[in-house]
């Protein structure tokens, strides 16, 4: 279309570009489309299109592709480029030295300051049951003043927001909401739901996160409280700060089809419409 309308695209067009190609795995376009940015059209690559061609390889689980572009490329990557790299590796199942060896990898090019690498080795561990280890990660992570962000989710009833945070009790309705989460989690048990330990948010006490309990992740607080108070055949819209784990993905998948309710999560890559057991991202996200 560019061409035909003879239009000129600039360095923001790509990124648009290349934001659609991300989302329908279009490996080989992405490719294609970058090197007729750089050759034909003379645009400068710049961090945002870099991001998009590393995390689509990695995505698909050409990880080792994608740490070559990370290598060759003239920018230092920054914190959306490793937390997609670090993505990839969990949602490809990659073994564990595998996982631990791309860790180090990001933290010898100078992302050890970059919370998300102590966050996956955490849970890279704690998938393993290996919890000394766990422990030994969040030391470090207190040694060198590494912060990780709180997850937070929203959601907004009758004009009034309410805020979650993992394990939280400090709303008003802490009681109806874990009873509800104490339903849910039998009627997901009952068709076939098995937690994911190594994707449980890093909190204080060790001994939640072993028990492979919903309620430490956010969302599934916020979703819980609008199964309590929302009208019927009104979607349940939740905002997230950051980006939907596999597990809550797939739990809000089964919430949707076992309650019979649409959910709507916007996280910080896109809009996920839950309803009957699927989203419409096609778990592409």
């Amino acid at each position: 279309m560019i061409d035909e309308e003879k239009l000129m695209p600039n360095s923001i067009t790509f990124v648009g570009i290349f934001s659609a190609c991300n989302h329908r795995g279009l490996v080989d376009k992405d490719r294609k489309y970058f090197e007729t940015m750089v050759n034909d059209y003379n645009i400068k690559p710049v961090l945002q299109h870099y991001g998009c061609l590393i995390d689509l390889p990695a995505r698909n689980g050409q990880i080792d592709e994608a740490l070559d572009i990370v290598s060759n490329m003239p920018i230092k990557p920054d914190a959306v480029i490793w937390r997609s790299l670090l993505d990839a590796c969990r949602k490809n199942n990659m073994g564990l030295e595998r996982r631990k060896e791309l860790a180090r990898q990001i933290m010898e090019s100078d992302g050890d300051s970059y919370s998300g690498v102590y966050v996956f080795l955490s849970r890279v561990y704690a998938s393993a049951n290996r919890w000394d280890e766990v422990g030994l990660i969040r030391k470090l992570m207190t040694d060198k003043g590494v912060t990780k962000e709180p997850g937070c989710s929203t959601i907004e009833i009758n004009g009034v927001v309410h805020e979650f945070f993992a394990g939280d009790t400090s709303h008003a309705q802490t009681k109806e909401i874990y009873q509800q989460l104490d339903d849910v989690e039998e009627r997901l048990k009952f068709v076939g739901h098995v937690p994911d330990s190594s994707q449980a948010p890093m909190v204080d006490d060790l001994d939640d996160e072993k028990g492979h309990s919903l309620r430490l992740h956010n969302e599934i607080l916020a979703i819980a409280f609008g199964l309590l108070n929302s009208k019927q055949g009104i979607p349940i819209c939740i905002f997230k700060n950051l980006r939907v784990c596999n597990d809550c993905h797939n739990v809000t998948k089964l919430i949707s089809r076992v309650f019979n309710v649409d959910i709507i999560v916007r996280d910080c890559i896109r809009f996920h419409h839950f309803r009957n057991g699927s989203c419409s991202c096609k778990d592409y996200w």
